[in-house]
């Protein structure tokens, strides 16, 4: 069969893998230049390795992503384990609080000692527990609370909940925190050279097999034939579409039924905003990743990349993330890279570190990024099969209940190439 694969990014690049693996004539389409999707990098004046334009890592527990590695012989992926933490506003002080192990949590300043007993043994519960339906009935905030007690709620949930997903925290589904819990690990994966250099061995694979690669080519519309379907002039008897879920919408208007088009039509998106500094020293000692429990601040998480990986690959230079997730009506996403500097440097300053010189600042804004877990979003989330035969969807809001990442793209992608015959 000759199967367009919409998307180049981890799932459309597995994807194609196994589909020429099978013996199938593969052709990706690509929008971008460069492969990789959400994972892609960007290098810098004398680094020695790619960077993503969104902060990554892998959990030890990735199992996909790590046997779909050695699979294709790709043996360049480490683990190290950084530390995490939160940062906390205590009066009138700012202070970075360690939760990487048990005895970090009953270190935990702000929770009597059975309020932090309590919250230990329902996150232990969510740890090992399977994942069960009751989940998806209820808010996280009802869960949390009635398990927890209000006071863990809003000291240790509440703000981190907002920070990710605004005005729709109080609706996200309890899922979402049984999958964040019970797939976190300490230790941390990287890929030496970047994401990118896994990625580019991938796209070689494929082209090795036989895969089309077309980089820098977008897809505007697809049309069904008798028997094929056409895309960009070119007839196919399959499509796989990793794109986005809005985006697969406008390209399919005269293709899937309006039902189905309301249906997908109802989930809701929040974008990206990834700023990116160089500097001489770092904003954070130790901490690698920072999430930000203070209302006040203008940002969801502090990501010290160098305190994971070494600012040696990096041409020496400290370097950070620093990240949000928006509406579409909020005012970051038509600031450009010196508004959101000038708007975000003075509370790095005052919250974390005032001794440093930014050396160069990358922005990075990521159209639907992080999909609304809602009751809406479970009724309504895509499956690989759509009304239209032989048309597949494999995107990543379909690693519900499971925050996006690279390893649930690597695993969507073998699952749907599996469905072609």
């Amino acid at each position: 069969m000759k199967i367009a694969v919409l998307g180049g990014g981890f799932t459309g690049l597995t994807a194609s893998y196994y589909l020429a693996k099978n013996g199938h004539n593969v052709v990706v389409f690509e929008k971008e230049k460069i492969l990789g999707g959400l994972a892609s990098g960007f290098t810098s004046d004398n680094w020695d390795w790619v960077l993503e334009r969104a902060y990554h890592h892998l959990f030890h527990s990735d199992g996909d992503i790590l046997n779909f590695a050695s699979e294709t012989g790709f043996n360049n992926i480490f683990f190290q384990e950084p530390e995490t933490a939160s940062l906390y506003k205590d009066q009138d002080n700012y202070r970075i609080i360690p939760v990487d192990t048990p005895q970090d949590f009953l270190k935990f300043p702000f929770l009597s000692l059975p309020e932090k007993l309590r919250s230990a043994v329902i996150l232990a519960f969510l740890k090992f527990s399977p994942y069960l339906t009751f989940y998806e009935k209820q808010t996280a905030e009802e869960f949390l609370k009635k398990t927890m007690g209000n006071n863990a709620w809003n000291i240790l949930w509440k703000e981190l909940f907002r920070k990710k997903f605004g005005k729709y925290a109080e609706n996200i589904v309890a899922a979402f925190i049984w999958a964040r819990i019970n797939k976190r690990t300490k230790k941390l994966g990287y890929v030496k050279g970047g994401f990118q250099s896994f990625i580019d061995y991938i796209a070689e694979v494929n082209t090795k097999q036989g895969v089309e690669i077309q980089k820098g080519v977008s897809v505007n519309e697809i049309t069904k034939t008798a028997a094929t379907f056409k895309v960009n002039e070119e007839h196919f008897d399959s499509i796989i579409s990793t794109l986005p879920t809005p985006v697969l919408v406008k390209i399919t208007g005269n293709l899937f039924p309006q039902v189905y088009l309301k249906k997908l039509g109802k989930l809701q998106y929040l974008h990206a905003v990834n700023l990116i500094l160089e500097t001489d020293n770092p904003f954070i000692e130790k901490t690698y990743w920072l999430s930000v429990c203070v209302k006040s601040l203008p940002f969801m998480v502090v990501v010290q990349h160098s305190n994971f990986i070494d600012k040696e690959y990096y041409g020496g230079k400290h370097i950070t993330y620093i990240a949000k997730y928006i509406d579409m009506d909020d005012k970051l996403l038509k600031m450009d890279k010196g508004e959101i500097l000038d708007y975000w440097v003075p509370h790095l300053k005052k919250t974390l570190n005032s001794r440093f010189k930014i050396l160069n600042a990358h922005l990075f804004k990521g159209p639907f990024a992080q999909p609304i877990f809602d009751k809406e979003f479970v009724k309504n989330k895509p499956d690989f099969e759509t009304p239209v035969k032989n048309f597949f969807i494999a995107n990543l809001d379909m690693t519900y209940p499971y925050d996006r990442g690279t390893n649930y793209a690597v695993k969507l992608g073998k699952e749907v190439s599996k469905l072609i015959q």
